[in-house]
């Protein structure tokens, strides 16, 4: 009798539990709640979980199957891309035919049905969804397809001759004065906003399946003249996302002072906004040159060493502006930055450990985002970069396909997940 007693004990803390998850997550000073709860999370970044029931009964079977192998394993919060813009002939980046918006202010009702059956199956299984709208870099689109469709030219691209860091400072920059762009954009955000399940449906704007909306991935000003006009633009789509939900957070999507070489006060400023409920910073080792070509293991302890810098003095902001923190983008290529399946990631997991650590210890921190998943797909041996035809995985089309893909056959790395995962609930 008392075993039976204990058992219906445990089932029912867990039922409790698991109720307590449902619901809006809320900010309460530097923490996020649910229905009164604490909320904090090992999440993944699943960019591509939108298209993949774009392609047929196959992709909706990878999804699921992904998504259960996900809470298999404690993660519960996705980062996820809500769609990309335009018509191109760049190789490097989402095909064309997967553009949610494939001309100004015309959508593909096909995209949006991937991504209403995408929140249909995270709401089965208690999961929630971090939703940005666009993106600062050209794998999806983003600002500089904006430019494009007003007669500003074709874009930087970086594997094509020519290509500049500064240039293509110089025309992203050029977006924070551009009406008709903002305006364009402010088209494709209310379109999203006003969205009616077409599976269960629930309006975007009451479905507790989005945790959260954010305004584009990585934002930056890209000159120093633009950062006016940068601010201004973020407080306006702040401003107009809270205006038509009242019901969901919202962030920005920074990856944190590096986005305005190094100026902290543009960081702080943005996060300010009434509006922006919680902070975010990304950490990349590898494309911010803490490391030189393969050499991980021998500057490690530099790795270690500034990332701990970097989410600690952000963290700072956070507790001074008394909301959340959230390390939402993190990765670390294989062992001597290998693209293959079978190499080891000792130093990925070494990694992946400090970064939890980091929000175990500092409860301010709410959560964090590894990138990424890539699921059941594989590299292709012998091909570095994604062609069309290929299987999405966590490498975006410009970036070499396995480069920072946390597939579900990286064991060591999925104990020390489903560990943290347990922990920080």
């Amino acid at each position: 009798m008392i075993k039976i007693i204990k058992v219906l004990f445990i089932s029912l803390l867990a039922a409790a539990s698991c109720f307590a998850q449902r619901g809006f997550v809320k900010v309460n000073g530097t923490h996020f709640i649910i229905n009164g709860a604490p909320y904090r999370y090992i999440g993944a970044n699943y960019w591509y979980g939108g298209l993949l029931a774009t392609n047929g009964e196959k992709g909706k079977e990878r999804l699921k199957t992904e998504l259960d192998f996900l809470k298999k394993n404690g993660v519960t919060n996705l980062r996820v891309m809500v769609g990309a813009e335009g018509l191109t002939t760049y190789p490097y980046r989402t095909p064309s035919e997967k553009a949610l918006q494939p001309e100004p202010g015309k959508f593909d009702e096909n995209i949006m049905a991937g991504l209403d059956y995408l929140l249909n199956e995270l709401s089965k299984r208690n999961m929630k969804a971090v939703l940005h709208f666009t993106n600062t870099w050209e794998w999806s689109g983003g600002l500089g397809q904006y430019l494009k469709w007003n007669g500003y030219g074709e874009q930087p691209y970086p594997k094509y001759e020519g290509y500049s860091w500064d240039k293509l400072q110089q025309y992203i920059s050029q977006f924070y004065t551009c009406e008709t762009c903002k305006d364009q954009l402010d088209t494709y955000i209310k379109y999203v906003l006003s969205r009616t399940n077409s599976i269960n449906g629930k309006k975007y704007t009451d479905d507790d399946a989005i945790m959260a909306w954010e305004i584009i991935n990585e934002p930056r000003p890209m000159a120093k003249a633009a950062i006016p006009a940068f601010g201004q633009w973020i407080q306006r789509v702040a401003a107009l996302v809270k205006s038509i939900d009242k019901n969901h957070l919202l962030t920005t999507g920074s990856e944190g002072d590096i986005a305005s070489d190094y100026d902290m006060s543009v960081y702080k400023k943005i996060h300010d906004d009434k509006n922006i409920d919680y902070l975010t910073i990304h950490i990349w080792p590898k494309n911010w040159s803490w490391f030189k070509d393969t050499a991980i293991n021998a500057s490690f302890k530099t790795i270690i060493s500034n990332a701990g810098d970097y989410a600690a003095r952000h963290l700072k902001v956070a507790q001074k502006l008394n909301k959340p923190l959230v390390i939402e983008e993190f990765g670390l290529p294989r062992d001597l930055q290998s693209f293959s399946i079978g190499a080891t990631t000792l130093n990925r997991d070494r990694f992946y450990n400090f970064i939890f650590n980091t929000v175990m210890k500092n409860p301010d921190i709410a959560g964090c985002n590894f990138w990424a998943f890539g699921g059941i797909a594989r590299p292709i041996p012998g091909q570095i970069f994604w062609k069309d035809g290929d299987e999405f995985m966590g490498d975006p089309g410009g970036e070499e396909q396995g480069l920072n893909s946390v597939f579900d056959s990286d064991n060591s790395t999925w104990e020390l997940i489903k560990s943290y995962a347990g922990k920080v609930k």
